[in-house]
């Protein structure tokens, strides 16, 4: 296990996807702080934060993630390599948990990374209050809205891993992207998980539905996709 995640490392860094994704993370700061600080100059550093974490978990971070979660499991499709890797031999339970653990840091990394622009470009243009206890409380909802994303990522990766191709993930990432957007002002939207999971990172959940109600429907989209991932991965042939 650890030596397949190491070479997953190796792969990475050859990539340009590293570089992209970077480059993705760094839209939602970017874009909010210059808008923020040209628009509204006087707004204080707290909902800076929360309008760069939601559009981040919302907005940035579906499309952003899934062109990743679609390029770790789907490289050894393209490249034509899944074949022979599995007859070193590599169990195909390995092989999945490895891709998922780099997913995991990788989507970690991203949101992390999100959270320091954001607090470097606020600084920069001099955006007020800020202190010790809103640093940790912001950089607890960026981690919470990236742990929620990955944990969504599991239905994303059995499109992927079914579909063997870029475009079908990148429509089903826009098609939950845009429900974001229609479900914004809905009082029902904690019961979309995606639309649920930027609500819960920022603590914005409505109060229509119980709160164990939106836990319930992340928990089960993504147990759902686990499993689903899985089962296929192990059953399916690799030609």
């Amino acid at each position: 296990m650890a030596d397949l995640l190491f070479t997953e490392f190796l792969k990475l860094k050859r990539s340009s996807m590293f570089l992209i994704s970077l480059l993705g993370s760094a839209v939602a700061p970017f874009v909010v702080v210059i808008a923020t600080f040209i628009h509204e100059p006087a707004t204080p550093f707290q909902d800076l934060f929360y309008n760069v974490n939601l559009y981040t978990v919302l907005i940035i971070g579906v499309p952003l993630y899934g062109v990743v979660t679609t390029y770790l499991f789907n490289r050894e499709y393209t490249e034509n390599t899944l074949k022979n890797l599995l007859t070193i031999p590599v169990s195909r339970v390995s092989f999945i948990i490895s891709k998922t653990l780099l997913l995991f840091l990788w989507i970690m990394m991203l949101s992390i990374i999100a959270w320091g622009l954001t607090l470097f470009l606020g600084m920069l243009t001099q955006f007020d209050g800020l202190s010790s206890s809103l640093l940790l409380d912001s950089l607890k909802q960026f981690s919470t809205g990236g742990i929620l994303l990955f944990v969504l990522s599991t239905p994303i990766i059995l499109v992927t891993l079914v579909t063997k191709n870029y475009v079908p993930t990148i429509i089903f990432t826009v098609v939950i992207t845009l429900i974001n957007v229609m479900a914004g002002n809905s009082e029902h939207r904690g019961l979309f998980p995606w639309a649920a999971a930027g609500d819960i990172s920022n603590q914005t959940l409505p109060p229509t539905y119980p709160v164990e109600y939106s836990y319930i429907i992340i928990a089960t989209t993504a147990l759902i996709g686990f499993i689903s991932m899985f089962v296929y991965f192990k059953k399916t042939d690799i030609h």
